[in-house]
């Protein structure tokens, strides 16, 4: 029997979630290439064996953002481009998390939404940073954007990779005074205030939901925001480069849910394992009728085109290669190594922990491309 996937998922409650669910905006053009991932629909190449002529089929990854298939090769080179700009100060982690309240504007109008959420951070970021009382410098950060939680509900949040220090209009080299980046409980509350700033924008020029329309609606949705504390949440900081990069991998390239935590489905359900809890303190098996996993997977696909994963300050695309030289410098450590490509082959050695190209009955053959495998159309 196969594996479970989330392919397997959409294969077998696929149907049923059409016939009662409308695909949200985008969702078609994921559904195809998730279920099309790594088949015949797609194409591919046949590879034989120049020793014992062993045959076997590969078939194109759909390269889809929102597939788990896929995002393994995307992940290894975004972080081989990210090894010549990590910094050899330590890092902090940060994570902003929007309100539960806010949910139903997040489905409404997702893109606006989540512009806004990135415009606050990294401008309550960029304000702590240049203030003379903590670092009085430009800083260098990433974001990424994560919109659900284990068990695959909404829950939209952002991660900050934030190095240990700032550059300032003189070139040096700036490191936090007191142990840790800032203040959490000051940063939720800027964070809070240019975040209402922004919704508030947002509605005076119409691009708000309907749940903003009304001036009632507005301002009963003003106070439940400013009723609670925001939630910002601070981790240790982070080693040197080889730990910043370590620790980036496990959260830049991740999508909602990986085939490898999906158990099985049976009986028209979908059993998943989800990380330790607060209670028990270990992994445990939830179980989601398919029709209602697959919404809620669905919740999570991106708008077109939309960048989950930005930069800012010195590592903004603007003023990168400046900024990082002018860091490199007040640190007193040399450029970084010039960039090697690597090739598939030693890739899928080093991710995959083995030889791709050599055969697996023979153990001495090495596989060669034999034929291209057309895609096979599936009828309108």
């Amino acid at each position: 029997m196969a594996p479970a996937s989330l392919a397997g998922v959409f294969a077998t409650f696929g149907p049923a979630y059409l016939a009662a669910h409308p695909l949200p905006r985008g969702g078609a053009k994921v559904w195809r290439a998730i279920l099309a991932c790594r088949t015949a629909a797609l194409g591919g190449h046949l590879e034989a064996c120049n020793g014992c002529g062993h045959a076997r089929h590969v078939y194109h990854s759909c390269r889809n953002r929102h597939c788990p298939q896929c995002q393994t090769r995307a992940k290894e080179a975004w972080l081989a481009a990210r090894r010549r700009e990590v910094l050899p100060v330590p890092y902090f982690h940060l994570v902003f998390t929007l309100p539960h309240v806010l949910n139903p504007l997040v489905a409404a109008t997702p893109r606006a939404i989540y512009e806004v959420l990135f415009a606050s951070v990294s401008a309550t970021l960029s304000e702590f940073a240049e203030s003379p009382r903590h670092l009085g410098g430009t800083p260098a950060f990433s974001l990424v954007l994560h919109t659900w939680q284990q068990d695959l509900g909404r829950h939209v949040h952002v991660h900050a990779l934030v190095a240990g220090g700032a550059l300032t209009a003189d070139g040096e080299w700036k490191v936090p005074r007191k142990g840790f980046l800032f203040p959490v409980r000051a940063l939720s509350r800027v964070f809070r205030g240019k975040f209402v700033a922004g919704l508030a924008t947002l509605r005076q020029t119409g691009r708000g939901a309907e749940q903003m329309a009304a001036e009632a609606d507005w301002q009963v949705l003003k106070r439940s925001l400013y009723a609670h504390d925001w939630v910002v949440y601070a981790k240790q900081p982070l080693g040197g480069p080889a730990a910043v990069l370590d620790y980036l991998g496990r959260y830049t390239h991740r999508v909602a849910i990986s085939n490898e935590r999906i158990v099985g489905s049976e009986g028209g359900t979908v059993r998943f394992r989800v990380r330790a809890d607060a209670v028990s303190g270990k992994k445990h098996t939830l179980c989601l009728p398919g029709v209602e996993f697959i919404r809620r997977f669905l919740l999570h696909v991106l708008p077109s085109g939309f960048k989950r994963i930005r930069h800012y300050g010195l590592l903004s695309p603007a003023r990168k290669k400046a900024g990082l030289a002018a860091a490199r410098q007040a640190l007193d450590v040399p450029p970084p190594e010039p960039a090697v490509i690597e090739s598939v082959a030693a890739f899928m050695q080093r991710v995959g922990q083995f030889e791709r190209c050599r055969c697996p009955c023979c153990g001495t053959g090495m596989f060669r491309v034999v034929a291209a495998i057309p895609p096979v159309r599936a009828p309108p």
